[in-house]
């Protein structure tokens, strides 16, 4: 957690004891131009967690060489996009024609 105030410790003791499971979220198919994913978050029913935070499944997916996945445009307002890859290989590349492959840059400029 983060806090401003130097030398102070953050003590949060368990009053109580914790469920194993407090809500299940059940994923909704959202088509993003293409190619639909499993949303599970933003959920009406979990709102604290905020509304620009989403959790999406997708896949398998399998492109021809060349091929891949156009996104809408979208605006990226101060948000990060942050990509579990569990097996295979990705490419990102945003409408700012940046290019990022397990947080790197790598390009600047569109790819011919």
């Amino acid at each position: 957690m983060s806090n401003l105030a130097p030398d102070t410790e953050m003590d949060f003791p368990i009053t109580e004891e914790c469920g194993a499971i407090v809500q299940l979220l059940q994923p909704r198919n959202r088509d993003l131009g293409g190619f639909s994913v499993r949303r599970v978050l933003p959920v009406i029913g979990r709102r604290m967690i905020g509304p620009w935070i989403f959790f999406d499944h997708m896949g398998p997916a399998h492109f021809a060489a060349g091929d891949g996945i156009n996104v809408r445009p979208h605006p990226h307002i101060g948000i990060a996009t942050v990509t579990y890859l569990f097996e295979g290989e990705i490419l990102h590349r945003g409408n700012r024609f940046r290019c990022r492959v397990a947080g790197q840059d790598l390009c600047r400029y569109p790819i011919h």
